[in-house]
């Protein structure tokens, strides 16, 4: 078993109790955005290399390891979280498949290979770099929230670059920004395919987009049926529980 540090504990990722990791409540925790990313995303299956931004404790590229049989890397840029990851991937037996990289996005890295992945996930920070004074208490979550260590463009820039032509790129974002999004992602040669909104249940706005683009793709966004994770009764959907449960 991996040494814990502080607070950190050890979850269960999946229901089946095959995949565990290691989180903290005041560093990071993955939510259900990371879920329903590694579920959205298309995903060779037998082989492939995949790239994920923002990779936080590492929650999606071990969800990801059980749609493919690729190679997956992650970045990540704050070190407590990238060591929290690579604790994750070794507890699950994971260090041949899944690579977990420290640093900034912004930079390019000499352990992964620009215009070389098959496809590029990221769940950024939401939301625009707040002043000081509304920063939140805990750097670990100001910088996984907040713009602060890069913008939604430095992440579409990203991703262009280490994505290979034709290659695809998922994120999962606010609603409130998909004409950003779009707007990145075209200035990027990055073609919008495929769209989904996720609803925390129906007569409610959308509160999650889930957005697909290919570099260098035609023109053409097929735009999915929402998914909506609540009943009337705060019981998962059967759709929702599909997702979260795989059941």
């Amino acid at each position: 078993m991996e040494t814990l540090i502080g607070d950190e504990r050890v979850d269960y990722l999946l229901m089946d109790e095959s995949m565990k990791i290691i989180q903290s409540p005041t560093v990071f925790s993955y939510s259900l955005d990371a879920v329903l990313l590694a579920q959205f995303a298309y995903m060779p299956i037998n082989r492939g290399d995949i790239l994920d931004l923002c990779t936080g404790n590492g929650a999606i590229p071990l969800l990801l390891s059980k749609r493919t049989k690729g190679t997956i890397t992650g970045l990540e840029i704050q070190p407590r979280l990238a060591h929290m990851a690579r604790r994750s991937v070794a507890l699950n037996h994971l260090e041949d498949r899944i690579h977990i990289v420290e640093g900034d996005l912004k930079e390019r890295h000499a352990a992964m290979k620009q215009s070389f992945y098959d496809v590029v996930t990221c769940n950024p920070p939401y939301f625009a770099t707040p002043k000081d004074t509304e920063h939140n208490v805990n750097e670990h979550l100001t910088i996984a929230r907040h713009e602060v260590l890069c913008t939604l463009e430095d992440v579409i820039k990203a991703c262009k670059l280490y994505v290979k032509p034709g290659g695809k790129i998922s994120i999962v974002h606010r609603p409130e920004r998909l004409t950003d999004l779009i707007t990145l992602f075209r200035q990027y040669k990055i073609e919008p395919k495929r769209m989904q909104l996720v609803y925390p249940k129906m007569g409610k706005p959308a509160n999650t987009l889930l957005i697909e683009g290919v570099r260098d793709g035609k023109p053409g966004l097929h735009i999915l049926s929402p998914l909506y994770i609540y009943e009337n009764d705060e019981t998962y959907t059967e759709e929702a529980r599909k997702i979260i449960y795989g059941k």
